[in-house]
């Protein structure tokens, strides 16, 4: 990895002081330039403990940068393309949550950290796919409002003892909604020594075929720690890349290849580039919104210890 292109983002970086952040589903050009790599919760806590950086560049979609200047208002937070958005993040608007919690009065607010910040002021608590049982039952409540992924809610439903109310209905990652039980049975049959491995995004019917249901970060220290040598991933595509960088010798297949998620690739070096020399497309939460949020954020990062 060496070209006039990395040199320049290498150098920009030291001259700006700033860390390059990157999910797991970017593609593996952007990958490769990252500092660090993980899932959402993994970037949440790297984004908590981000003190000796001046600049930001995430590389993700809207959320996590959001996510990451509510735990760092005090530094510059910059997204290489502003398009980046998560459609899911989107379908629970404010409005739709405040109306929830009337109806709901006695219920416990968890939102997917999949949201966007004007709703998550309005959380007692947020989660991951990673955390998301642990983060509910530290809750007090016997019933949780529970959004926007209405697949992660039902996963959660089947390993707690409370009632899970989703909102809205029908909140779903258009990526995981493309996986169906014939996929994963069509998979058995051409990899029958695989181990088969989904993400709780995916439908519930899904789940239940194969044989592990985990966050990206879960998937990486499953396969890392099994015997097995052989997976098939139902997720996104590029985890693929960062397994195959981290685990080399073992044999990984995509659940399904056109498992894509559009708006995430949408960074390109050439924009990372830009983004560092420029210092933006800059992310800013307002400050009263941010700061109703940072508890939110900050119970789900202490659940997760």
């Amino acid at each position: 990895m060496s070209s006039p292109l990395h040199e320049e983002i290498k150098q920009l970086k030291e001259e700006k002081n700033a860390i390059i952040l990157a999910h797991n589903y970017q593609p593996k050009e952007i990958q490769e330039i990252a500092d660090f790599l993980g899932d959402s919760l993994e970037l949440c806590i790297k984004a908590s403990e981000i003190d000796d950086k001046d600049l930001v560049v995430f590389c993700g979609v809207d959320f996590m940068a959001e996510t990451a200047y509510i735990l760092n208002p005090d530094k510059k937070i910059v997204i290489p393309d502003l398009e980046a958005e998560c459609p899911m993040a989107h379908m629970l608007p404010e409005e739709e949550l405040i109306k929830a919690k009337k109806e709901h009065p006695d219920a416990g607010v968890i939102l997917y950290v999949n949201s966007i910040a004007e709703s998550k002021q309005h959380a007692d608590t947020l989660c991951t796919s990673a955390n998301a049982v642990k983060v509910t039952e530290s809750l007090p409540h016997e019933k949780i409002l529970f959004g926007p992924d209405n697949n992660l809610g039902k996963h959660v439903q089947k390993r707690v003892d409370k009632e899970i109310i989703p909102v809205p209905k029908g909140g779903h990652c258009y990526v995981h909604k493309l996986f169906h039980v014939e996929d994963v049975e069509l998979k058995r049959k051409e990899h029958p020594n695989a181990i088969i491995i989904c993400h709780p995004e995916c439908n519930d019917d899904v789940q239940e075929a194969c044989d592990e249901t985990l966050s990206t970060g879960g998937m990486l220290k499953f396969i890392a720690e099994s015997d097995a040598e052989e997976f098939v991933i139902g997720t996104e595509v590029d985890m693929i890349t960062r397994l195959s960088s981290e685990i080399p010798g073992k044999k990984l297949y995509p659940l399904l290849e056109g498992a894509i998620c559009e708006t995430m690739k949408l960074h390109t070096l050439e924009k990372v580039r830009d983004a560092l020399k420029n210092e933006a497309p800059e992310v800013v939460v307002p400050e009263d919104v941010a700061s109703k949020s940072l508890k939110a954020v900050q119970h789900m990062l202490d659940a997760s210890k």
